[in-house]
């Protein structure tokens, strides 16, 4: 990997974190020039990071406004469910084959990782794990590199509903439900059951205000 590869990752992995976590707010300008003195790097990483912050649906670039962090409005945020909601049960139905008890003890340890987080950014990680252990064996990159996208994305909602709402411990039921379907090899039911608790998220930042209806 060159050394412009290795800044650009690391300038978009800290961007998007900012992103996520809600320091830098919707429609906010990024500036190349400031981010590159930020980094103490050319423009080229810059530029790098852009792109995988606009493959991550955390960035736009638009003419003549440049880029700016992505809006979290319910446009944006039906779009997102609807493509993770589709595109994860495409990946659950061809990893469901393949999942051994190996995958399903470590798609357990990061429900309980969930269930026992005493904080967002906890919670955050062990969630963003369960979806990830759950299709991981469906061995299709550019499928996953896609959900991984989406799912920072749907990360970012996570905390905006955090912020908005707050957050306690609780149980994941819908996670629960999941595995005991996977466990039992009822890949339809695990199917249905993902897709209906990837979009119930949309419905939760409506109601709880996060998000304009």
């Amino acid at each position: 990997m060159n050394e412009n590869a290795t800044t650009s990752q690391r300038i978009a992995s800290l961007i998007g974190g900012r992103i996520i976590s809600g320091a830098l707010e919707p429609d906010a300008p990024l500036r190349q020039d400031h981010i590159a003195r930020e980094f103490n790097s050319s423009h080229v990483p810059v530029r790098e990071a852009f792109r995988q912050l606009e493959a991550q649906h955390l960035v736009v670039a638009a003419p003549r406004r440049g880029v700016r962090v992505a809006s979290l409005d319910a446009k944006s945020v039906k779009e997102i469910a609807e493509m993770r909601a589709a595109l994860e049960v495409v990946a659950l139905r061809n990893a469901a084959p393949k999942l051994t008890a190996a995958h399903l003890t470590r798609i357990e340890l990061a429900l309980i990782e969930a269930d026992n987080a005493e904080t967002i950014q906890e919670f955050e990680i062990a969630n963003r794990t369960f979806h990830h252990a759950l299709v991981a064996p469906c061995a299709m990159p550019r499928l996953l590199a896609c959900l991984d996208g989406l799912q920072l994305a749907n990360s970012r909602l996570v905390f905006a509903m955090a912020r908005s709402a707050g957050w306690r411990p609780r149980s994941n039921q819908d996670h629960r439900l999941i595995l005991q379907a996977v466990r039992s090899r009822n890949i339809d039911q695990a199917c249905d059951l993902l897709a209906r608790h990837i979009q119930s998220i949309e419905r939760l930042a409506v109601v709880s205000g996060t998000i304009p209806k």
